[in-house]
């Protein structure tokens, strides 16, 4: 058997993190302790770029812009969606969700979710505490860990195929070709 795992050490890493202002009372929480752990690896403060964007949903747009730039080894999104009286909490989170991961798919770098999804103000407090599981600090520890994993697959040669075209470009192309 073949084991690998990434260790949380950082020094020379860098790293974009995209913060929600949207529920600032939780998300500079979050924002606080992911740099605090990031340094804590080894990161120095020059390494780190943060940009703040109004809510959840304009997350994964930056997220995607900052995986792709090649200047980050990870990108690490921050957020609070709290759920409400109307159906909106679904939408947000699914599509946050969503778009996270495809970040992380179309540029092959870690976009990691660090986007608290509760049904409380309450939860949501608890998650962000320094003193409890703060969220933002475990968003840090998984990109570290990542970053890591990752290296250590490309080195042993099983690095990813580049992705296909999307079939809206395809389906363009072959629309011009028969012309």
């Amino acid at each position: 058997m073949k084991l690998r795992k990434g260790s949380q050490d950082a020094t020379g890493l860098t790293f974009g993190i995209v913060a929600s202002k949207f529920n600032r009372f939780v998300t500079s929480r979050l924002l606080t302790e992911c740099v605090k752990a990031l340094s804590k690896a080894g990161v120095v403060d020059d390494a780190i770029e943060v940009v703040r964007v109004p809510g959840a949903f304009e997350i994964p747009l930056v997220a995607r812009q900052l995986a792709r730039s090649g200047r980050f080894d990870a990108v690490i999104c921050l957020g609070a969606v709290i759920r409400g009286d109307t159906p909106h909490f679904e939408y947000i989170s699914t599509e946050v969700t969503r778009g996270i991961l495809q970040a992380s798919m179309e540029s092959n770098l870690p976009v990691v979710f660090g986007v608290l999804t509760t049904d409380t103000v309450a939860q949501a407090n608890e998650r962000a505490d320094p003193d409890k599981l703060n969220r933002g600090a475990d968003a840090a520890k998984t990109a570290i860990e990542m970053v890591n994993v990752m290296r250590q697959l490309k080195k042993e040669g099983s690095e990813e195929m580049p992705p296909a075209p999307s079939p809206r470009k395809a389906g363009r192309s072959a629309t011009r070709s028969k012309r």
